[in-house]
């Protein structure tokens, strides 16, 4: 509903589940999860600033304008809290939502989430971002997965009509530039992750060929964390059940209770 932001919406179930995907990806990449989904799962899978139907967001790029124009959009829609699931790019876009109203967040599923630590393969990253065809589109796609993993045709197809848009692949290879300058990512202190009180699952392939899976090592001890094996960084294409079965896991969890201070806590 925000302008130039685009969301597919289906379901109409009570628990809306916000699905944000990686660099470089669209709305068409969580189709085989929301199949795995419950039918009457209510999602809305965006399409981040920059990417697809909303190439032209204003100063689109960084992860932080995309997640302003989401909780913008959630609250033009009237949705007071929402389960939040971010891969990649997404997954740093999710956790800066969470973050900044973490009220809104009823829970939060982190795919081999962006912003956790430094490193990051900035020569495959800019590599995919110039993918023009589906032979490279395809080539890229088998580079960021687990080993014998083939990429689905129908997401090599929609990564393909997407980047057919004038301007798309300029896009690109901009946020592509920004997000992995010197080969290294911003990250996300991890002083600030600790204060979430929402459900966290976060799960990550010891494949992963964009982002270490050791990142992981360092996260909030609250922080729930699955490791895949043999899966790579495309889990949504890779293991489109198991990520729908994470997500209801931790859609079902209670938040864990508010830590008082030490100081409260004496007094």
């Amino acid at each position: 509903m925000t302008a130039s932001l685009f969301a597919a919406e289906q379901g109409v179930g009570s628990k809306a589940i916000v699905l944000l995907h990686g660099f470089g990806g669209c709305h068409d990449v969580w189709r085989e999860v929301i199949f795995s989904l419950a039918p009457s799962t209510h999602t809305l899978a965006y399409d981040l600033p920059g990417h697809g139907m909303s190439l032209d967001f204003p100063s689109a790029g960084p992860a932080k304008v995309a997640a302003r124009a989401v909780l913008a959009d959630l609250s033009e829609r009237r949705l007071k809290r929402v389960h939040l699931v971010g891969h990649s790019m997404g997954g740093a876009v999710a956790a800066l939502m969470a973050l900044a109203e973490p009220e809104k967040i009823a829970s939060l599923t982190l795919l081999a989430p962006g912003g956790v630590g430094p490193e990051i393969n900035g020569p495959l990253l800019r590599r995919y971002a110039g993918a023009a065809d589906r032979s490279e589109i395809r080539a890229c796609l088998a580079a960021m997965s687990g080993p014998g993993t083939r990429p689905f045709d129908r997401t090599v197809d929609a990564l393909w009509e997407m980047r057919r848009r004038p301007a798309q692949l300029e896009k690109l290879v901009e946020i592509a530039a920004a997000m992995t300058m010197d080969d290294r990512q911003g990250v996300i202190p991890h002083d600030r992750l600790d204060g979430l009180n929402m459900p966290v699952m976060v799960a990550w392939g010891t494949d992963d060929a964009v982002l270490p899976f050791t990142q992981a090592d360092d996260l909030p001890a609250h922080f729930h964390v699955h490791h895949v094996l043999e899966a790579g960084h495309m889990l949504a294409e890779e293991a489109p059940d198991l990520v729908a079965e994470i997500i209801r896991r931790n859609t079902s969890r209670r938040a864990r209770p508010h830590r008082l201070k030490f100081s409260a806590a004496a007094s």
